[in-house]
């Protein structure tokens, strides 16, 4: 198993621990990075960074959840797969890790901590998820504004990342 895959798999139980229990206090959890990653420090500093940043942008990464999951409100979601969802969108949107490989990344979570659908269904919500970031990204190159209230901005993040959904430019 990848270090990286290892760090994902620590912050799904903290991101995990954090929305079932939101008084948790996020300095805790380096201290539980550290002790689960045995304070390998690159692989630390990774989680960490996944960690503050599913935080810091929870707020917009649920609306574009939200918007995605057309017939799933992210409160009736398992939590395991509303974590695992927060962390694949955080990492489409804000890294450089190329979008199929946060999906693949998602889809391996989803299948050793998730329920027989669950792989399934964050693939599901993940790949259209991509595909309205890209929609929004061109609407947003020619000139267009995104319809209001749709979840998107119209300068997101995502609109940053060029090529296609594969990682690969062109």
């Amino acid at each position: 198993m990848s270090q990286r895959r290892r760090a994902r798999e620590v912050v799904l139980q903290v991101l995990y621990q954090l929305d079932l229990n939101p008084d948790f206090p996020i300095e805790q959890s380096e201290t539980f990075v550290r002790g689960r990653l045995q304070a390998d420090s690159p692989t630390c500093e990774f989680a960490l960074e996944l960690i503050r940043g599913v935080s810091a942008h929870r707020q917009l990464i649920d609306q574009r959840l939200a918007t995605t999951s057309d017939n799933w409100r992210l409160n009736r979601m398992a939590a395991t797969d509303r974590a695992i969802l927060r962390l694949g969108a955080y990492e489409i949107l804000w890294t450089e890790t190329p979008d199929r490989v946060a999906i693949n990344e998602a889809i391996e979570l989803a299948k050793r901590f998730g329920t027989n659908q669950s792989a399934q269904f964050v693939n599901g919500v993940l790949d259209r998820f991509i595909h309205l970031e890209q929609e929004a990204a061109v609407e947003t190159e020619h000139g267009e504004t995104p319809p209001q209230g749709d979840g998107r901005a119209s300068d997101g993040p995502g609109s940053a990342k060029s090529g296609s959904s594969d990682g690969n430019p062109g």
